[in-house]
């Protein structure tokens, strides 16, 4: 039976859906719904603008604000945080299949020779003790100090106990005061009598569960998506799933043809389509939707790397870009600043991906995504600065 042939136009706008950027970004606000149909926000503690995780949900519903997220981990428990790729804030749902990834965690950790030298049984106890007796902590309530040099990212012992631990599942995290993170007892955090999966069925329920929220994929994307499971692992289930899978062939930005799995109802996806949305998009650095780049680059096209960690006269856009999406395409980037004290977003730097791209509508549309993006970081005026 010969494959289903995915066209590039069909690609995009099946991608777009699948990440909840092909519908305009209104209507009735749900942020446990969000992070469910997303399957994961990352955390990130840069904050330009408006830090990460707070900035994809927006993308998404532009009626989201900031303060919306921490009453789903604080008071309800209704998500929990811990590391897919990075770390990341996912919804409760999924704690009975990432019991593994606690194990897997652990391990890396451990062995880890950033890690090792500091996991000194003696303090893992203490920390434990106070924790437990206590309450939530943060790394502000212990005061071992980094030793030698001060390395980038160089922690004291205690912040590198605290993240084994966290890593391994023994603690988790119960709130966050701004970005603070505050550690408690596993137990007082997650819910009772979790529903118990072996090995083979949270692999299982990861890799269905990223294909849904993909809609396709290399195995290597759908293991990329939680970054949960091995390149191996993955490849044993999607030989396992192919009765349930579809074989699928998608075609590039550049025309060429890629095979990949799909989720069993792709041509009903196809069927429901809608032309994605004109509304010019100013996308997070780290969203999901663009963190895979080599995907990003084969469908849309669109070279694009984040410089943070580059030394500021290597980079060759800037500190902090946002992608520009409009429509079906990226059509450019901005470089823009947050001042929370004096209340501006400052547009700094702006590029097209292409000169005929630069045109007055497309600026107005521009100006009018800042507006509301300045809305979402409480800021009350966008100043121009190119």
């Amino acid at each position: 039976m010969a494959r289903l042939k995915i066209d590039n136009r069909t690609a995009r706008a099946l991608w777009l859906t699948s990440h909840g950027l092909g519908q305009a970004p209104t209507g009735p606000l749900d942020s446990l719904d969000l992070i469910q149909r997303l399957g994961f926000v990352q955390l990130d503690t840069i904050q330009v603008i408006s830090r990460a995780h707070h900035h994809i949900l927006w993308s998404r519903n532009q009626t989201y604000r900031e303060p919306l997220l921490d009453p789903l981990l604080r008071d309800r428990r209704q998500v929990f945080e811990h590391f897919t790729h990075d770390a990341s804030v996912l919804p409760m749902a999924f704690l009975p299949m990432w019991q593994r990834q606690f194990r897997r965690k652990k391990a890396q950790v451990a062995r880890s020779s950033w890690f090792g030298k500091h996991l000194d049984p003696e303090l893992i106890a203490q920390v434990t003790r106070r924790i437990t007796e206590e309450g939530p902590l943060s790394t502000h309530d212990f005061e071992t100090k980094v030793k030698g040099e001060k390395a980038m990212w160089a922690r004291p012992p205690h912040k590198m106990v605290l993240d084994y631990l966290w890593y391994s599942g023994d603690l988790a995290t119960s709130h966050r005061e701004g970005f603070t993170k505050y550690y408690d007892l596993a137990e007082r955090v997650f819910p009772r009598d979790l529903p118990v999966f072996s090995d083979a069925q949270q692999i299982d329920g990861l890799c269905r569960a990223a294909l849904e929220r993909i809609g396709f994929g290399t195995p290597g994307e759908i293991q990329r998506f939680w970054d949960a499971c091995t390149a191996q692992e993955v490849k044993f289930w999607a030989e396992g799933a192919a009765a349930e899978v579809v074989e699928v062939e998608v075609q590039g930005a550049d025309g060429r043809w890629t095979t990949a799995l799909a989720c069993a109802d792709i041509e009903a996806r196809i069927a429901a389509l809608k032309e994605p949305t004109s509304r010019l998009r100013i996308l997070n650095p780290f969203d999901p939707a663009i963190r895979d780049r080599a995907r990003l680059s084969r469908l849309f096209g669109f070279d694009y790397t984040v410089e943070m960690f580059v030394p500021a006269a290597k980079r060759k856009w800037g500190y902090y870009v946002y992608p520009l999406l409009e429509g079906n395409r990226f059509v450019g980037r901005i470089e823009a600043k947050g001042d929370r004290v004096q209340g501006t977003l400052t547009l700094t730097n702006h590029w097209t991906e292409t000169d005929r791209l630069r045109t007055e509508k497309r600026a107005a549309k521009l100006g009018a995504e800042l507006t509301r993006l300045a809305k979402l970081a409480g800021l009350k005026q966008v100043v121009w600065a190119v």
